[in-house]
């Protein structure tokens, strides 16, 4: 039977979701929060809430025994892990089944055995499904790991024994490069998932990600629902999934069902799981690992499939058996997921935090479906992965499903925080992908195209910015009918905005500069532009000047400023050019204006004071400051004369390892931070004095 009140032992939109499902079947729901957490959208999508802990994720969310002390106080019967956390925490499955209490997912011997990378290869090898060759044993000596790897031949993988979704894994090309990464490996499966233990994998060259999702019931059946293909990925980390997999043939799909249905008899398997398999160019498949919990890309098997996995979970928790069999299961369509993250694609998708002072996603339907963890004005924090929300979309095959995408994603919008928004538009849109040539390196082999470095401004953003800086808008507010002219409607002569003078009509110059940086914070400068604005009877005018452009002639537009429909610091404007009518919606965050271009795309343009006084700290200024907020794990380097690219210190950030590194040769005099500290973003790192030109 269903659970009667559920914990739900996670955050963001995986406990969104949950929550949704839990309350369309009648179960009552509890939600778990952080400090930092306390107003997050899971708080308010549940019935009741309880606060386990301060911000960090090792002191609240991957706190077990404050979770089941929420479930007491809270009177659950159930608790739902969600994925990440304490979900494949095998020790905690085990205290919930003696504290009386059911945990929706595997039993804690499945979770065990599966959760050591190395003894999982070890049971999948005893069950005749093929493995990628590699150094799967218990031996962690440094010498000892750099010899197998040695003869293993190079490229490798080094992966945490325990990790998952990229964390504690690293790639490397030569063995000089090793003990590096080995190090580095072994920090962040510690940080991430407590067990610092690693093995050794031969790199598949032109390798795709397929997943299988499988589901098991206490009754002794075992199905799949299919694959989904993930190869597309960053860092080692998902960015695209679909399904079904592009090329697979039925014979294919059927062997690696059978061996993902393997997989989970092997160890007595129950509820969704994910059986992970590297395949090769010439379709050869070898196990990976399996994920023990529901997956960051089940939508896109619910999309074709037509199922609530999540519901499913909870009906087997019960005790209730699968509610289809094998070859009741069908796959209609193809469905695409985008993950939309907190991150700077242009500075090494380094993760972002701040508040999305503006978010828009376009409205969800039976064909495209939003799942969310934050809502406008919602604070991104440094505490934990920096995942906004997903875009599902569906269509009849794969072609119609990615038009559908591509539409979708020109139809989001995300301001506050740098983002990968526009990193997916270019993304989904290159030959790679469109022709479904896929495999793992696909985003570097595309590097051209999905990071082309500054964009140029349109002229229609240069002219919205100027339109959005002289707050048009505002006159919309003057008090009376919807229907007046805002021009018409003036409490006082003093109030008009109609830049009538004595001696003629007004003018002012606007000198623009986009900024190449994220969220409207000061980057490096770009491009600037001159806009000049002009009144007459009609209303303001304005002039992109030729002379701040490679353009043939200025670029002019007006606007009605009753169309301008201004709330707080964002508005759509309504631009008349010469030859076409544009609408852009315009955010002011900081100092700059975020304007949103008519195919999405989003440029921050300063408005620059002529009375200001030159910045004093420039390009040569001798601090190196924090690229995020985070905490520093460790110092590398010791006070003296170092080399360009001498990693300098290492800070964790949204459950990731960050290299600080020398920008270029010269003298590190100290630093200004030790281990463990917690830093804000532009705080003091190092004081670093580059080497004078010519040494």
């Amino acid at each position: 039977m269903l659970p009667r009140r559920l914990l739900i032992a996670n955050r963001g939109e995986i406990a969104c979701r949950i929550a949704r499902t839990a309350r369309r079947l009648g179960v009552a729901t509890i939600a778990v929060f952080s400090d930092a957490d306390a107003g997050a959208p899971h708080v308010r999508a549940c019935d009741q809430a309880v606060r386990i802990g301060p911000p960090p994720a090792s002191a609240s969310y991957l706190r077990g025994e404050a979770i089941l002390e929420a479930a007491r106080r809270s009177d659950a019967d159930a608790i739902h892990p969600g994925y990440g956390f304490l979900s494949e925490n095998a020790a905690f499955a085990q205290a919930c089944a003696d504290a009386g209490l059911c945990f929706v997912g595997p039993p804690a011997a499945a979770i065990r055995a599966m959760g050591s990378k190395a003894e999982a290869k070890a049971l999948m090898a005893a069950a005749g499904v093929p493995l990628v060759p590699g150094y799967h044993g218990g031996q962690q000596d440094d010498v000892f790991l750099q010899q197998q790897a040695d003869a293993l031949g190079y490229p490798l993988l080094i992966k945490a024994v325990a990790g998952g979704g990229g964390r504690g894994m690293r790639r490397v090309e030569r063995s000089g490069e090793f003990r590096e990464a080995l190090e580095a490996c072994r920090r962040e499966a510690a940080a991430s998932c407590g067990d610092p233990r690693v093995l050794l994998e031969r790199y598949v060259l032109r390798p795709r990600h397929i997943e299988v999702q499988v589901f098991a019931d206490t009754h002794g059946r075992i199905v799949h629902l299919f694959e989904r293909d993930c190869s597309v990925q960053r860092r080692h980390q998902k960015v695209l999934e679909e399904a079904p997999a592009p090329g697979m043939t039925p014979a294919r799909r059927a062997a690696m069902g059978q061996a993902a249905i393997e997989a989970a008899r092997a160890v007595g398997y129950v509820g969704a799981g994910t059986v992970e398999f590297i395949v090769a160019s010439d379709g050869a498949f070898h196990f990976m690992e399996m994920n023990t919990r529901l997956q960051v890309e089940h939508p896109v098997t619910e999309m074709i499939t037509g199922l609530d996995l999540v519901e499913w979970q909870l009906r087997v928790a019960g005790g209730e058996p699968l509610p289809l069999t094998q070859d009741e299961l069908r796959i209609e369509g193809h469905a695409i997921e985008a993950r939309l993250y907190a991150e700077d694609p242009q500075r090494g998708f380094l993760p972002s935090a701040g508040n999305l002072v503006h978010l828009a996603f376009p409205p969800s339907s039976a064909s495209v479906r939003i799942d969310a963890g934050v809502v406008e004005g919602g604070e991104v924090t440094p505490y934990y992965d920096p995942l906004l929300a997903k875009l599902i979309v569906h269509g009849a095959d794969r072609v119609a499903a990615l038009a559908r995408l591509q539409q979708a994603l020109v139809r989001c919008r995300i301001a506050g925080v740098a983002s990968n928004l526009e990193f997916l538009r270019r993304l989904v849109a290159t030959r790679s992908f469109v022709e479904a040539d896929l495999d793992t390196a696909l985003i570097e082999r595309e590097r051209a195209a999905v990071l082309p470095g500054v964009v140029s401004p349109p002229p229609s953003v240069w002219l919205a910015a100027a339109a959005a800086e002289c707050r048009l808008g505002q006159l919309a507010l003057v008090s009376g009918s919807a229907a007046m002219s805002a021009w018409q409607r003036w409490a006082s002569p003093w109030d008009t905005q109609s830049g009538w003078r004595l001696v003629g009509n007004a003018r002012r110059l606007l000198e623009l500069r986009c900024i190449n940086g994220d969220s409207g914070s000061r980057g490096e400068e770009g491009e600037a532009a001159s806009v000049e604005v002009s009144w007459d009877a009609a209303g303001p005018r304005f002039t992109l000047l030729q002379r701040a452009l490679e353009a043939s002639a200025a670029a002019t537009a007006t606007m009605d400023s009753a169309r301008a429909a201004w709330q707080d610091d964002s508005a759509t404007l309504v631009l008349e050019l010469e030859t076409e009518r544009l609408s852009l919606v315009v955010v002011r965050v900081g100092a700059a204006w975020q304007v949103f271009d008519e195919h999405g795309n989003r440029h921050s343009i300063e408005v620059l004071d002529p009375f200001a006084s030159p910045a004093t700290v420039g390009p040569h200024d001798s601090h190196l400051r924090a690229p995020m907020p985070g905490r520093v794990i460790s110092l590398l380097a010791q006070p003296g004369a170092v080399e360009r690219g001498t990693p300098l210190l290492v800070l964790e950030a949204m459950k990731m390892e960050h290299l600080v590194v020398a920008p270029t040769s010269g003298t590190l005099e100290g630093f200004h931070v030790r281990p463990g500290e917690q830093v804000a973003e532009g705080a003091d790192l190092v004081t670093f004095h580059a080497a004078a030109a010519g040494r």
